[in-house]
This record gives C-alpha cells, structure tokens and sequence, in this order.
C-alpha cells in the first residue's frame, strides 16, 4: 500500500482511496480505543468518529506519520468523551445474580467473543490485564497502549500522545511498573516469570 498516493488521492476527493486508509487502520484504531475505553460500543464509536474526523481533517495533514497523526486523534475522541463521562457520571454496568447480589469479579468484562487484538485462547488473563490498564491514569494508559499494546516506537507514539519521547519512557516505565502490581491480583492467571517471589518467603 503506498500511503502517501492514498492520502493524495484522498485529498483530491477520491473516497475509495480513503477507504483503503479504513481497511488499513481500523483494527489498530479499535483495539487502541478498546484499551483506552474499556468498552467494546465506546471503541467502536471513537475509532467510527476518528475516521470521519480524520476525512474531515485531511488536508491539515502535514505530512509524516499518518498512523502517528491518526492515533492522534482516535486518543483526543477517547479523552474527550471521558472527559464528558466525569461531568455526567453514570452507573457502571454490573451484572447481578438472580438473589439480587451484584457480581463483583472483573471476569464479568469477558466477551465470549475473542477480541480482534487476542491471539491466544487466554481470554480470562486478558480480562485481567485490561481491568488493569483500566485502573492507570489517562496519561500512563495512552502511553501504555500505543507502545506496549500497538507496538509503536517511542517516536510515533510520542507524536501521537503529543507529548515528547521523554515523557513516554518516563511514562511508559510508571505505567508497566503500576500493571505489573495491579496483575499480581491475578496470581494465578500469569504465567510464571511474571510472578512476584513474596509467596515464597510466607
């Protein structure tokens, strides 16, 4: 795929060309906005907007990374409606038992459906790290998931977070160290050489 043609094509007015921008990118815009939000209709309406926004906003495109510039703004789409939750907080969507009694256990968030980014069947550890990436701040949550989830280097994930690469490694560092702790909660779902040694002193 020639990217830069694309884009140009697109510019020039021509929707299938954006279109193959879509196909392109639509997975790694979900999943980005999926580890962010949490949920899989708040995912799907940030990456759907982002698209349209960035067709919007094509000629401000100046070049560069695209998918940087496109993760820009599927990110501001999640902060912004996250921003709008504060302001009008709703209930949080507990299942409850026919007694009544609400279910407190973060497997609740389980699809049965896999997730386009799992690649294993370890769906219940996966449960397990996105309840935890859920707990991290905004900021340690981006940084986390453009460079630990999507893999990008600190350079295009900086320009995405528009933040600079320094504040990526600082960030990025605080947020793994804050999950790592957060996952030993769930002891028994990792895999041996994520597991802290303190049960072998009791």
């Amino acid at each position: 795929m020639d990217e830069q043609i694309l884009i140009q094509n697109a510019l020039e007015g021509d929707l299938a060309s954006f279109n193959s921008l879509v196909l392109h990118y639509q997975d790694m815009a979900y999943n980005v906005a999926y580890r962010i939000m949490g949920e899989h209709g708040a995912a799907d309406d940030a990456a759907q907007e982002a698209f349209i926004s960035a067709y919007q906003k094509l000629e401000q495109y100046r070049g560069g990374s695209f998918k940087a510039w496109l993760l820009r703004i599927v990110t501001n789409n999640c902060y912004d409606e996250l921003r709008r939750r504060q302001r009008q907080p709703v209930a949080p969507l507990r299942p409850e038992m026919p007694d009544g009694e609400r279910v407190e256990d973060p497997y609740w968030l389980e699809d049965d459906n896999p997730l386009p980014e799992e690649h294993s069947e370890q769906s219940e550890l996966q449960a397990a790290i996105q309840n935890c990436i859920n707990a991290l701040d905004r900021k340690f949550k981006v940084i986390l998931v453009l460079v630990d989830v999507e893999g990008l280097d600190y350079q295009t994930a900086a320009e995405a977070a528009g933040t600079p690469v320094g504040t990526v490694k600082s960030r990025l560092a605080r947020a793994r160290e804050r999950v790592q702790e957060c996952l030993q909660g769930f002891w028994e779902l990792l895999p041996e050489t994520f597991r802290l040694r303190d049960e072998e002193t009791l």
